[in-house]
C-alpha cells in the first residue's frame, strides 16, 4: 500500500511535518509513505488551469493519483486550515467530481500548541474534503494538543501516549483503505 503525506505547514521546524515523519516509523509492514510538498504550487487560478498546467501541479496531482491513500497533517490557523493546504486541495480537486481526490481515502492529523490540538482545523478540513468526494477515515480525530511538549530536540515524537494513539489510528486507516480497495 502506498500512502502520501502532505503537511499543511511550510515552517522548517513544523510539528505537523515532524508528525508525518513519526507516521513513517509507525506504519504496518508493507505500507510505505512518501512526503510531497505543496509549497511550490502557484496560487490557484483558472487562467492557468487549462490543458497545459504548471509542472508542479502536474507532479502534485500525479502523485495523488498513484497513491492508495492520503494523510494530511496540519496546524490550525485562525480556527481553520492554512491557505497553503487549501490552495493544494483547490488544485487537486479539479475537474470537479472527477478529480484525483474523488474517492481517495484520507486521514487527518493535527498538532497544535493549544489545549484543543487543532480540533477546529479537522472539522473544517472534513467539510472541504466532502466537497471533493474524498472519504475521511471514520474514526475519532487524531490530534496532539500542546504538541511542543511531545517531541524531543531531534524532532522525534517521544510522548508514549501520542505514539500509541498514532499507531492505533494508522492501523485503523490502513485497514479501512484495504477494505475500500476490495470493493
Amino acid at each position: 500500500m502506498k500512502l502520501i503525506g502532505i503537511s499543511g505547514s511550510l515552517r522548517k521546524e513544523s510539528f505537523n511535518t515532524k508528525m508525518l515523519h513519526a507516521v513513517a516509523s509507525c506504519l504496518p509492514e508493507g505500507v510505505t509513505i512518501t512526503f510531497i510538498s505543496c509549497g511550490d504550487l502557484p496560487l490557484y487560478n483558472t487562467d492557468i488551469d487549462g490543458e497545459k498546467k504548471p509542472e508542479s501541479v502536474v507532479q502534485f496531482k500525479n502523485s495523488i493519483a498513484e497513491c492508495d491513500g492520503l494523510l494530511f497533517s496540519t496546524p490550525e490557523y485562525n480556527y481553520s486550515i492554512p491557505g497553503l493546504l487549501k490552495n493544494a486541495i483547490d488544485w487537486a480537486s479539479r475537474p470537479a467530481y472527477k478529480s484525483v481526490l474523488a474517492g481517495k481515502p484520507v486521514a487527518i492529523l493535527s498538532g497544535s500548541k493549544s489545549p484543543v490540538g487543532g480540533a477546529r482545523v479537522q472539522s473544517h478540513l472534513r467539510d472541504i474534503l466532502s466537497a471533493t468526494l474524498s472519504p475521511v477515515v471514520p474514526s475519532p480525530p487524531f490530534l496532539i494538543p500542546q504538541v511542543q511538549s511531545k517531541f524531543d530536540d531531534e524532532g522525534k515524537l517521544v510522548d508514549p501516549a501520542s505514539l500509541q494513539r498514532l499507531e492505533r489510528y494508522l492501523g485503523e486507516f490502513v485497514d479501512w483503505v484495504a477494505c475500500l480497495a476490495k470493493r
